[in-house]
């Protein structure tokens, strides 16, 4: 049954390609900007579907599942430590406000896509939760939806290729407007070029890390994700069939959703604890990068061919509602172009792509607010995309 060269149950080989195959995409997009270009999660997923459809790597695996079930669900907190509640509220005022605005777009845009591909696109309520998650939050947020939902890996990978390509597309988009006489004269702008580095490279520079750092940081994530998991399973088996708690079930018994809460309210609740930890961001990411390699394993690339180009058209469509929303309600609410773009690119692209492009447009001010903003929509994207692709899953 398994002709594959890694049989599925030789777990070492199989972590051990996961393992690396991360390691070179992330050494890749930082070293080469062709590949800063492509992008590190692109250079994962391909590179392990192409091993996979030429017969090196199972399809399935105990490995793959072990990845969904605890590589997952341990990045998410990880990811959220350095989020900082209240310096964002007190710090990016304007910037958080137009920021919101951008997650509605996204929100209204996921909605709309949704009904005019839902016949044409299999499993569209599950990608659309991922999306709306995604293009509010990031990465950390479509990998949570992924698993939440139990999207099929091939329309998983899909939809990181459709999605990657349009990011790329908005990128040029929002880094050309400032340039228009258009945009010029009913906005206004100032622009300032800052060179052309490696933003991946520039945004991953050395850090310093300890050993203690290293511990808190992986022991916290562990605490925090086995608490979650047991009160969502009690609250999902106490409430579940009890109509007037069933919503208490849906909030309290989602293990994402309580996992997202409680690392939030942790980070309120000792902020210098969370602040001085170093590494939770490089750590956290490379653990994303693991789940990147393993969407796609069992990508079948015919599967993937398909499904792309409509795909493409039901991102473009999500990310266009947000850049129309920001740009006409910024327009209404007299913001200036570069706070626009900026928080349109942090929704949809996340607080790195963001703080790349506010460094080589030269809007230095803004580098520290749209990264704090960015990293807000990490804590409001799983909350996003679970409802609407909650309700989405009700009219299939």
């Amino acid at each position: 049954m398994n002709s594959s060269l890694i049989s599925a149950d030789d777990a070492w080989m199989l972590w051990g390609f996961i393992a690396v195959w991360a390691a070179v995409s992330i050494y890749l997009e930082q070293r080469y900007r062709w590949a800063a270009a492509v992008s590190g999660a692109v250079l994962a997923l391909g590179g392990s579907m192409l091993f996979t459809n030429a017969g090196i790597l199972p399809a399935e695996s105990p490995v793959y599942d072990a990845v969904w079930s605890y590589v997952v669900p341990l990045a998410i907190p990880l990811l959220l430590f350095q989020i900082n509640v209240r310096k964002i509220l007190k710090e990016s005022g304007r910037l958080l406000m137009i920021f919101c605005i951008s997650a509605l777009g996204t929100a209204a845009g996921s909605v709309i896509a949704f009904f005019l591909f839902k016949q044409q696109i299999p499993h569209l309520e599950k990608i659309g939760g991922m999306i709306s998650a995604s293009y509010i939050g990031g990465g950390v947020n479509f990998a949570a939806m992924a698993a939440k939902f139990s999207t099929p890996g091939e329309y998983v990978s899909s939809t990181v290729v459709a999605d990657n390509f349009m990011m790329a597309l908005l990128f040029f988009i929002l880094m050309g407007i400032p340039a228009l006489k258009w945009f010029q004269k009913r906005f206004g702008v100032h622009e300032e070029t800052a060179g052309s580095k490696n933003q991946a490279e520039a945004y991953w520079k050395r850090k310093e890390m300890s050993l203690q750092d290293i511990a808190l940081n992986i022991g916290t994530a562990f605490a925090i994700v086995a608490v979650s998991v047991k009160t969502a399973a009690f609250f999902k088996e106490r409430f579940s069939s009890d109509g007037g708690f069933q919503f208490l079930a849906f909030i309290l018994g989602d293990q994402f959703l309580l996992l997202t809460t409680l690392t939030i309210l942790l980070t309120i609740a000792f902020p210098r604890y969370f602040e001085r930890l170093r590494g939770t961001q490089e750590i956290g990411t490379y653990l994303i990068y693991l789940f990147f390699v393993v969407i796609g394993i069992p990508a079948d690339l015919r599967i993937i061919l398909m499904n792309a180009p409509l795909l493409l058209a039901f991102v473009f469509v999500v990310a266009m509602s947000n850049l129309l929303v920001t740009l006409a309600a910024g327009k209404l609410l007299r913001f200036r172009l570069e706070e626009i773009l900026l928080a349109c690119n942090a929704s949809v692209g996340g607080p790195t792509t963001a703080a790349a492009m506010a460094i080589a447009k030269g809007w230095q001010s803004l580098v520290a607010p749209v990264m704090l903003v960015g990293t807000f929509g990490y804590l409001i994207g799983n909350y996003v995309g679970t409802l609407l692709g909650t309700w989405f899953s009700t009219l299939v």
